[in-house]
């Protein structure tokens, strides 16, 4: 029997789509089949080809279904490391890079740079995601940890899922923000009218909630600390989007069009800023955790990439700069 557990990102798809898009063997309507003759469940219980998945539910299908696992080939990618033992590894994860292999992602990813960089790892996440205790979008840069060991990749799930995990983020967002600080609790769930976006959800999401924190105000645009308190699919993006202050450049959450009230020489500066960066304006620059091993507090930060201190530089070079706080809040 083949399993998997789904995961946050796929939460809220139905089940015959989601597989039809994993198991490229099966046609949608074999899928459909095997559901309707009770051979693939949910949790051991028989579901509907409509059936909505929800995170942390296993899917299981008998082996004779004509589906194996993509054979991951080791990929030569560049690492940027910054620490690493027998037990996980830290590295800077660069804008662009895939995490783990996905239907349209099959090659090019993290996971296959690390199955080269560890010719023999084998770590608990299943075949397409050894080691992955949490992830970053694709075109969001910053830290990452990735498990070397059994006993890492089950502390370090449970240090994140506990909350006692921190990860803080930068974002360029759009609007000039009042106060200095708060925080977003509203729950998050699939966009029920574009399956490739999140969305908050007042029925059927899940608790999700942000802390946030003004670093600098320009005419337009703000520069934010964030801290998760939870671990959400696209939880900053889709805070900030529904806030009206969406990520600065970010495609999928309206964060690629300047604010039509802009006057006509700022708003030509800003649309250039976009194309120039060309991806979301968030950076994970704080990584903090225990060792599993041992106990011991470790601490990463890492400074925002060239391409996004870029923008910044030209943004506060263009004036309009109101007010700034240290990288601490204070």
């Amino acid at each position: 029997m083949h399993s998997l557990r789904v995961d946050e990102e796929s939460e809220g798809q139905r089940i015959d789509r989601f597989l039809a898009e994993l198991l490229t063997d099966l046609s949608r309507s074999r899928i459909q089949a095997l559901i309707r003759a009770g051979r693939i469940r949910i949790d051991g219980t028989p579901c509907k080809p409509s059936t909505p998945l929800v995170a942390g539910q296993r899917i299981t299908w008998p082996t004779d279904a004509g589906w194996r696992a993509p054979e991951l080939v080791p990929e030569p990618i560049d690492l940027p490391v910054l620490f690493e033992d027998d037990d996980l590894l830290v590295l800077h994860k660069p804008a662009g890079l895939v995490v783990h292999p996905a239907p349209g992602h099959w090659s090019g990813t993290l996971v296959h740079a690390l199955l080269h960089r560890w010719p023999a790892w084998r770590a608990p996440g299943g075949p397409l995601r050894p080691g992955i205790v949490h992830r970053l979008d694709r075109d969001t840069s910053g830290l990452m940890v990735v498990a070397r060991s059994s006993r890492a990749y089950y502390s370090l799930r449970e240090q994140i899922a506990a909350r006692r995990a921190g990860r803080a983020y930068v974002a360029l967002v759009w609007g000039t923000i009042g106060g200095t600080a708060g925080i977003i609790d509203r729950p998050i769930g699939r966009d029920p009218r574009a399956r490739q976006r999140m969305a908050v959800r007042a029925r059927g999401g899940r608790p999700a909630r942000t802390i946030w924190r003004v670093l600098w105000r320009f005419d337009s645009l703000t520069l934010l600390r964030l801290l998760l308190r939870t671990g959400r699919t696209h939880q900053v993006r889709v805070h900030l989007s529904d806030w009206g202050h969406p990520v600065f450049a970010d495609p999928l959450y309206g964060g690629v069009q300047p604010a039509a009230q802009m006057a006509p020489a700022a708003r030509r500066r800003a649309e250039t800023w976009v194309r120039q960066l060309g991806r979301q304006a968030l950076h994970a620059y704080r990584l903090s955790f225990r060792h599993p091993a041992d106990g011991a507090p470790l601490v990463f930060e890492a400074p925002v990439p060239a391409d996004m201190e870029r923008i910044l530089l030209e943004v506060a070079d263009s004036g309009g700069a109101d007010e700034h706080f240290d990288a601490n809040g204070r």
